[in-house]
């Protein structure tokens, strides 16, 4: 039987100090920081909330990084 696979660590970083910031810059950092996969979306958007492993997810109203989450 083949072993099962450890999944990656997740960056060591918090989704908090991406709010504010503007959402291209938001996105350079979070890829600079270790982040796999970068998700922004508008407000209310409808999404699939399965968990995975190193992306992070941001909410982005008038252009900034209103809510960012792991995920």
């Amino acid at each position: 039987m083949a072993p099962i696979p450890t999944p990656p660590a997740e960056p060591q970083d918090s989704p908090e100090r991406y709010v504010g910031l503007e959402a291209g810059q938001a996105e350079r950092l979070a890829r600079e920081q270790g982040w796999s996969t970068v998700r922004s979306l508008p407000p209310g958007a409808i999404i699939t909330m399965e968990y995975r492993i190193g992306r992070l997810n941001f909410e982005v109203r008038d252009g900034r990084v209103a809510r960012a989450w792991k995920g």
